[in-house]
């Protein structure tokens, strides 16, 4: 499956003004000035994020892997940091209904090599049950370490839908920092190009020039159904799910209650 590709035109609704080479390179340089003021502040606000306190929490509680039971201490693999993906779950839902938004966030942190080298380890917690997560898990060909957090006890369970860091001494494990809602878009690279593009997210919730597509609801294109087109009716996936062996077109979603 791949998007459906819009008609080409010598009309797009909304351009950008034409302009020559250096008059483009004198806005580009403008706006370059703001873009570095953000990226300071964005290092301001990390440097402060290191100097949040931290609180610990018990490693010693029990998580369900492929091979049963284990601390929790073990998601460090060794290594003295962790960061978690809490991955929302529908409980009996087949895997066409489960969260669009997690899909989002675990499909673009299917590989953790780079954190590996920067010794830092991965994992993603969900509140299903084991059966029903292994299943998704293998069905979406994700590499990375699942685990069942069903009857863990907050912060390592709890409210899903966060990104979680945690650092190990010894035998100890702290808490060090979450956050959620449009914290997650940091692992969505996606997200990130699609704002450098003329037509940024095509949500319309986003600022425009007058004359740009009015733009959709917010993350209108994460669901598709089997011709590519973002729709978030019951026959559709989470996008990346039509590139898995073995989908196919479905008329429910699976769930009760859903709503976007």
């Amino acid at each position: 499956m791949t998007t459906t590709p819009g008609p080409a035109t010598d009309d797009l609704p909304g351009k950008p003004p034409v302009v020559d080479p250096a008059t483009w390179q004198a806005a580009r340089d403008e706006l370059l000035v703001r873009e570095k003021a953000h990226t300071h502040e964005g290092d301001a606000i990390a440097a402060a994020r290191r100097r949040l306190p931290m609180t610990e929490i018990d490693g010693t509680v029990e998580v369900v892997g492929p091979d049963g039971p284990v601390p929790f201490l073990d998601l460090f693999q060794g290594r003295d940091e962790l960061v978690v993906y809490q991955h929302m779950w529908w409980d009996g839902a087949p895997h066409q209904g489960q969260c669009e938004g997690c899909t989002t966030a675990a499909w673009h942190l299917k590989d953790a090599v780079y954190l590996h080298a920067r010794g830092v380890s991965f994992a993603v917690l969900t509140p299903g049950r084991w059966e029903e997560v292994a299943s998704f898990v293998a069905f979406m060909g994700y590499t990375q370490p699942w685990y069942s957090v069903r009857d863990t006890p907050a912060p390592v369970g709890g409210e899903m839908g966060h990104l979680t860091s945690f650092l190990r001494d010894g035998d100890r494990v702290f808490l060090t920092y979450s956050t959620t809602g449009r914290g997650n878009e940091v692992v969505n690279a996606s997200i990130g190009l699609l704002d450098m593009t003329p037509y940024g997210r095509g949500e319309a919730w986003e600022d425009k020039p007058e004359g740009w597509p009015e733009g959709h609801a917010a993350c209108w294109s994460w669901r598709s159904d089997a011709d590519g087109n973002a729709t978030w009716g019951p026959a559709s996936r989470p996008v990346p799910q039509w590139s898995r062996p073995g989908a196919t077109p479905v008329e429910t979603l699976g769930r009760q209650g859903h709503h976007h």
